[in-house]
């Protein structure tokens, strides 16, 4: 598949832009061991990423057997942010990428629209896609349901089948598929486990790249 077969290329954020994933993983592993959950941070993101905050507690309180304590998440969500401010990057090649991509892209993310547009700002990836960034609060229902995506689609005028998406997780590629569009994975992240690649296969990922040069290089093939 190239870039000739396709109208919109639509990047995920977390784990595909920047390193968010990777560093939320690692302090809320630390934060669910109070609830009894010990896992690792791969465990995590793999257990966890990609669906909406609000899905991801829900998800926790299932696995963990247990409410989450009072001022738990607003704890976490404290220590995810100081994080941030001083850890965040962008994802190794993605500048580059979105130099060289003429064609039209935009950001379908989980994540809440002022934070989204606070971490692309913060690691100066935000000049590749202002104002065209879209966000599962913006829509009914989050990843792995289609909602986003056909809402960017329909905000940037493109028909879903030729539209590309770039994903890092299940919920992803699945909301991807859901829509009618192409997916193919990323699993070039920190929080990327050794199983991740087959994993997004599975979830209807075209191909799985390991490093955004290799995405570069598939699309310009």
């Amino acid at each position: 598949m190239s870039l000739a077969e396709i109208d919109l290329v639509i990047f995920d954020c977390d784990g595909v832009l920047i390193n968010s994933e990777e560093l939320a993983s690692e302090t809320c592993v630390e934060a669910v061991r109070e609830l009894g959950l010990h896992l690792t941070p791969h465990q995590y993101a793999d257990r966890y990423a990609g669906h909406p905050v609000n899905e991801i507690w829900r998800r926790v309180e299932e696995d963990s057997g247990r409410a989450l304590p009072e001022g738990f998440r607003e704890r976490v969500d404290l220590a995810v942010r100081s994080r941030f401010e001083t850890e965040l990057q962008a994802i190794a090649g993605v500048a580059d990428l979105l130099s060289e991509l003429n064609h039209p892209r935009c950001v379908a993310s989980s994540s809440h629209l002022n934070l989204l547009q606070a971490n692309l700002a913060r690691t100066g990836l935000i000049d590749h896609f202002d104002p065209h960034i879209f966000s599962g609060s913006q829509v009914k229902r989050g990843k792995p349901a289609p909602d986003v995506f056909l809402y960017a689609a329909s905000q940037m005028g493109a028909d879903p089948y030729r539209c590309l998406v770039i994903e890092d997780s299940m919920a992803g590629v699945t909301a991807a598929r859901r829509a009618g569009m192409h997916a193919i994975g990323f699993a070039g992240g920190g929080h990327a486990s050794e199983v991740l690649h087959e994993r997004l296969l599975a979830a209807g990922a075209r191909e799985v790249f390991g490093s955004m040069e290799a995405i570069g290089r598939h699309l310009s093939a």
